[in-house]
């Protein structure tokens, strides 16, 4: 075809997909294989991940407190960790004023707003199990992947 362009590389055709930033509610689905586990994969199949930088802390965070509550043993939540490192996402840096603005003005944590906040500097959509989390996205008119 005359004029069309083809990617010249794997890294070409990486850069050209979508981004979507995806909160630690999809990672611990996925890696804990809950019930939106497929519904998650194949939205994101084709997409390039992309997450605020404490995302780690969070995944870590999440499944500690499932050690607590008893719903994983110690062993089992480092396993699930180990999972969820494997799954390819850039980890990226996030204003942190601009997030605790988001926070304060709908009474979230600083960790939501984080998402939302690299949902905006990335225009990008998110993908998140979080109602309340959505519903914020929505409102900042963020594309919400459902």
């Amino acid at each position: 075809m005359a004029g069309a362009r083809f990617a010249n590389s794997s890294k070409e055709l990486y850069n050209n997909q979508m981004e979507i930033v995806a909160d630690a509610s999809a990672f611990l689905a996925v890696v804990l294989n809950e019930s939106d586990r497929e519904w998650i994969v194949n939205k994101t199949i084709k997409a390039k991940l992309v997450a605020p930088e404490i995302l780690p802390y969070e995944i870590g965070n999440a499944m500690m407190a499932m050690v607590k509550r008893g719903r994983l043993v110690g062993q089992e939540a480092i396993e699930a960790y180990g999972i969820s490192q494997r799954i390819a996402v850039k980890l990226l840096p996030v204003r942190i004023q601009d997030a605790m603005q988001i926070a304060i003005r709908f009474n979230m944590y600083a960790y939501d707003a984080y998402y939302l906040q690299c949902c905006v500097e990335r225009a990008a959509p998110l993908i998140t199990l979080d109602a309340r989390m959505r519903a914020t996205a929505k409102i900042l008119n963020i594309n919400v992947v459902e």
